[in-house]
């Protein structure tokens, strides 16, 4: 486990990061400054529920992979799901908060999660543990904003210029984060053909 002391601001961005690429740092590095973080915490998944796992490099290949795409002292590359023997980031979330109850831990998610996240394990009770901040992705932002969850959730979503005190907010509480429209994708960077030569 990283270190870390009571009252920090800590984002959680999990995922298979197969592979991991400039657009997790710049998530992260954008979640750092504007909701005002300490660190993010990268959960390096040892498989994702909703995904065929049967092609999927080993853990400690992605993982060091992902320290050198981080590139940053703010962010900490971990394989926290293993060690807490979890599956679903619920499970995940509902360990750490009782871990480290002093500890204001924010969920991160582009918007391509958003669109889906109804699909997820007890995602109303994540909502209900931990503040989600979701970030904008190309071409995006409409089919997430008209998801399912987000308009389950619309009532407890901030505003942008309250991004800042999320992570000091009640869940549920939400906010959508534009100006960060990476298009890169690993499922795109795994299926563009080699080039030759």
């Amino acid at each position: 486990m990283p270190i870390l002391t009571p009252g920090m601001r800590i984002g959680l961005l999990g995922g298979s990061f197969n592979p991991p690429h400039a657009g997790h740092r710049a998530v992260s590095l954008l979640a750092l400054k504007r909701l005002r973080l300490d660190r993010v915490w990268w959960l390096v998944s040892p498989g994702n529920p909703l995904k065929n796992n049967q092609q999927l490099p080993p853990l400690d290949e992605r993982l060091e992979r992902a320290r050198a795409i981080a590139a940053d002292p703010r962010i900490d590359v971990t394989a926290i799901e293993a060690t807490l023997g979890t599956v679903f980031s619920h499970d995940t979330v509902a360990k750490l908060r009782a871990r480290y109850p002093n500890v204001r831990f924010v969920f991160l998610m582009g918007a391509d999660n958003l669109a889906q996240f109804h699909r997820w394990k007890r995602w109303r009770e994540l909502a209900v543990m931990v503040p989600i901040a979701v970030m904008d992705r190309a071409g995006l932002s409409l089919t997430a904003l008209a998801s399912p969850a987000a308009l389950a959730l619309a009532r407890w979503r901030l505003g942008e210029p309250k991004a800042s005190v999320l992570a000091h907010t009640k869940p549920p509480a939400w906010v959508f984060l534009h100006g960060m429209k990476s298009p890169l994708s690993s499922t795109a960077i795994r299926t563009k053909p080699k080039r030759k030569g």
